[in-house]
């Protein structure tokens, strides 16, 4: 699967199940809205005072579950990367990406402590269970 092609199936599912691995080594997991850049980055937006947050500042390793909502839509990505909280001019980037796929996400910018975060895959597996036997399609980023 080419990097457009995966970058159109993840914009095309707005929502995510994220997991963190928290301090105490307890796993986490929290249902999330996502946009993907042209870079193939996942942007989504938090307060620093959530867990994942915190988890995510102690621990940058994160995975991601996208796709698989529809009953007649059977494909999912499964997606482990690196997550971080840019500043300057890629938090811009990334916050426009984010506002593109969320129009109400700049309503969210007066709440205190907001944050975003940005994934930089590592491992994806595509798995699409609409055929017999399942096409399913894994890749490492060079960036692992």
């Amino acid at each position: 699967m080419t990097d457009c092609e995966l970058v159109e199936f993840l914009r095309a599912n707005r929502w995510a199940v994220e997991a963190s691995v928290a301090p105490t080594q307890a796993a986490q997991a929290a249902i999330i809205g996502i946009a993907v850049t042209d870079q193939l980055e996942i942007v989504f937006d938090t307060l620093r005072t959530s867990r994942k947050a915190q988890n995510l500042m102690a621990n940058a390793k994160i995975a991601l579950v996208v796709g698989g909502w529809d009953e007649g839509n059977a494909r999912t990505i499964q997606l482990e990367g690196i997550a971080d909280f840019p500043a300057g001019t890629e938090l811009e980037r990334c916050k426009q990406a984010y506002f593109a796929a969320f129009p109400d996400g700049p309503a969210r910018l007066s709440w205190p402590g907001i944050t975003y975060v940005r994934v930089r895959p590592t491992w994806m597996r595509y798995s699409d269970f609409r055929s017999d036997p399942p096409s399913i399609t894994e890749r490492v980023f060079s960036n692992s």
